[in-house]
């Protein structure tokens, strides 16, 4: 029990940093770099050179894979999508991450409720994410049939809001 309220206060430590260091105008960037949970996250994103991209106004709505969800793909994906010869593939994964617009959970839940359960969110890449409320939160379905669920939400920055996942989601091939 002493180790679930340590994760549990751990948890909310780290989403409590995030929410200070977003409160001083930093963008996504900043505030995802500022976070220890989000470090392959950061690695990927200078990899792919997106950068300046996720820096500049916006704005974006970023739903961020923590490191744990990262080593939840098989052996040596990421590895692989850090190689220079995959940078364009890495933009793909990344940018499928990324929606236009500042989509905080209430906008969230409310496209979904006006959906009849159901939310079709258009990534920066032109692909599809599914957003449902399962058990009180929110599932993202990618195009493969994989599922993320929403594990802290409304992270602000200046460009935008971050909500982290807990795994990656994949965009189709």
């Amino acid at each position: 029990m002493q180790s679930v309220k340590n994760s549990i206060l751990f948890v909310v430590t780290i989403v409590l940093s995030i929410n200070a260091m977003a409160q001083t105008n930093m963008d996504i960037v900043d505030v995802a770099a500022g976070s220890k949970d989000h470090t392959t996250l950061v690695t990927a994103v200078k990899a792919a050179d997106l950068v300046n991209t996720l820096k500049s106004k916006g704005p974006f709505t970023l739903f961020a894979p923590s490191n744990n969800a990262f080593s939840k793909l098989p052996a040596g994906t990421v590895d692989n999508l850090l190689m220079p010869e995959n940078k364009s593939k890495l933009a793909g994964v990344l940018t499928y991450h990324v929606v236009a617009g500042n989509l905080n959970a209430k906008a969230i839940l409310a496209a979904i409720k006006k959906g009849g359960g159901k939310a079709v969110l258009t990534t920066v890449n032109g692909g599809k994410l599914s957003g449902t409320v399962v058990d009180g939160k929110v599932v993202l379905t990618d195009e493969k049939g994989g599922k993320a669920t929403v594990t802290a939400t409304n992270l602000e920055a200046s460009n935008g809001v971050i909500h982290v996942i807990d795994k990656v989601l994949m965009p189709r091939d």
